[in-house]
């Protein structure tokens, strides 16, 4: 299937379940669930107009929009760097690996009495909660990928007399980019769970405090149009994590489907990440006596 039939397809499940939805609710049927509750699509789009036309919504959004770009980019930072060091190091794992484990289990929703008592503004609170949310994912997927890389590419880098941060920034950080990336993925999700959450308790403009404020004074269409702004704005952001992610590791084999293939294991055949072979070469150059040598012999 070509990939203009793939998008056709897709706007016409989006079709049909906005058609069914429609019927449903225009036609007040009641089975099991009461659709004769809901708001038809043709009230939502109404109230959705009368909104875009509106500065509170478009305020909504940005307050809504800095505060999960901030969060989740605190959390990138913050998730791939504990993720490295908990990998590569044995007493940072000691260190910080008990209390990791004991605070991840916890909801980031739940922390909302702590961002209270610990910050002296709602902003800065719900920025932690957003923050600590996708934290955790990408802490684990990170750990994992490193954990999971060959270690042939090392072997060779530092054979070649690569260093520590040769290692780094040549096998560890590119090898471990597919896994980083799967973790960033389900992080910026659970961030727009988090921040509407946090909105709706303790925020102060956002879409989350608009469509709790909705749901309040009985304006469903309003509810569903704050529904359908969470829903576009958390599929924009993991597009556009997924498509970065896809850009940084062009290098990675891939199936005609698309999706990305896990490299073989280096004693297979499989070459090193572009990066590791860069810092072969780079080693290569600059050990001049061996060159000289390898000349006297040829000689």
């Amino acid at each position: 299937m070509n990939r203009s039939a793939r998008y056709a397809l897709r706007i016409a499940s989006l079709a049909v379940a906005l058609g069914l939805w429609q019927l449903l609710t225009s036609q007040d049927i009641d089975l099991w669930l009461r659709f004769s509750q809901f708001p038809t699509v043709t009230d939502v789009a109404h109230t959705f107009a009368d909104r875009l036309a509106g500065h509170d919504y478009w305020t909504d959004l940005t307050d809504s929009l800095t505060r999960i770009l901030t969060g989740f980019l605190l959390a990138a930072v913050l998730g791939v760097g504990t993720g490295v060091l908990v990998a590569r190091s044995r007493l940072a794992e000691d260190l910080l690996g008990p209390v990791l484990e004991v605070v991840r289990p916890i909801p980031a929703i739940a922390l909302v009495p702590v961002a209270i008592l610990l910050f002296p503004s709602n902003e800065q609170g719900i920025v932690f909660i957003t923050c600590t949310a996708a934290f955790f994912p990408v802490l684990v997927s990170t750990r994992h990928a490193v954990r999971a890389l060959t270690p042939v590419w090392e072997e060779a880098v530092r054979t070649m007399g690569g260093g520590r941060w040769r290692v780094l920034g040549s096998v560890v950080l590119p090898g471990a980019l597919p896994g980083v990336f799967g973790g960033l993925s389900v992080g910026i999700g659970v961030s727009w769970i988090c921040v509407i959450s946090a909105e709706m308790i303790s925020g102060q403009y956002g879409v989350g405090y608009r469509t709790w404020q909705d749901y309040t004074v009985v304006d469903y269409p309003g509810v569903f149009v704050g529904m359908v702004t969470i829903g576009v704005l958390g599929w924009l952001t993991s597009t556009a994590v997924e498509l970065l992610g896809r850009r940084l590791t062009r290098w990675l084999p891939r199936t005609a489907q698309g999706p990305a293939v896990r490299p073989k294991s280096a004693r297979s055949g499989a070459a090193p990440p572009p990066a590791a072979t860069a810092g072969l070469k780079d080693s290569i150059r600059t050990r001049p006596e061996e060159a000289r040598d390898e000349h006297l012999v040829r000689d």
